[in-house]
């Protein structure tokens, strides 16, 4: 699904204040550190709390392996500034329908800075542009009104609610659907170089983590 461009760990994405890359080894610490946080970890599928000191090297070779074999896109959030420094991390995986799902997550020190909307714009424009995909998916937890509006910000739109397998959480658990299609996204790219063209958001995002990408 994803293109030998995206194949190559030199592969980026920049944004206003971002750039969004492959994960090294060298991101190990700042994983387990942000990752791991309880408020961070219980709003997705796989993380666990605490997180084993043993599982963050594995994850970044798995990470690293699937991008390079284009089964998957997972790139680490970092500031443009500072791209040694990871700050949460974003992806693309396939599904059975052929339709992407998205994920993210974010340490909690930088939540409320807009960075989870910004991550998540840029790589859905990647996906469109890149590969030819008719949608994209995305979900988030019930409990979790801030990547709700994140995704909401992006142009997805809410498809029902369902009980998901949360292997890290224990079971099942309330999550809502989210999906975002090509038109729409072919509506709203009316965005320049500092972002979406949304109107202004007067509530501060919390922007904790959607879904996946997570350790197993």
């Amino acid at each position: 699904m994803f293109p030998e461009l995206t194949r190559d760990d030199v592969f980026r994405l920049e944004t206003r204040r971002l750039w969004l890359r492959w994960t090294r080894m060298a991101d190990a610490s700042a994983i387990l550190r942000l990752a791991g946080e309880k408020a961070v970890a219980e709003m997705t599928a796989a993380i666990p709390h605490p997180y084993p000191v043993e599982a963050v090297e594995p994850f970044i070779f798995a990470m690293r392996k699937g991008n390079a074999l284009g089964e998957h896109l997972v790139l680490a959030i970092t500031p443009r500034a500072k791209p040694n420094e990871l700050i949460g991390m974003i992806g693309a995986h396939k599904q059975a329908t052929g339709i992407p799902f998205i994920g993210y997550w974010l340490g909690t020190p930088y939540w409320g800075k807009g960075f989870a909307t910004e991550a998540v714009q840029a790589l859905i424009d990647t996906l469109f542009t890149l590969v030819d995909v008719p949608a994209i998916d995305a979900d988030t937890r019930v409990i979790n009104p801030a990547s709700r509006r994140v995704l909401e910000k992006s142009g997805f739109r809410q498809e029902g609610s369902f009980l998901k397998s949360l292997p890290a959480r224990g079971g099942l658990f309330p999550c809502e659907q989210f999906r975002l299609d090509r038109s729409t996204w072919s509506a709203l790219k009316s965005w320049g170089s500092s972002g979406w063209a949304h109107a202004p958001d007067l509530t501060p995002e919390i922007e904790a983590a959607s879904g996946e990408p997570c350790p197993a």
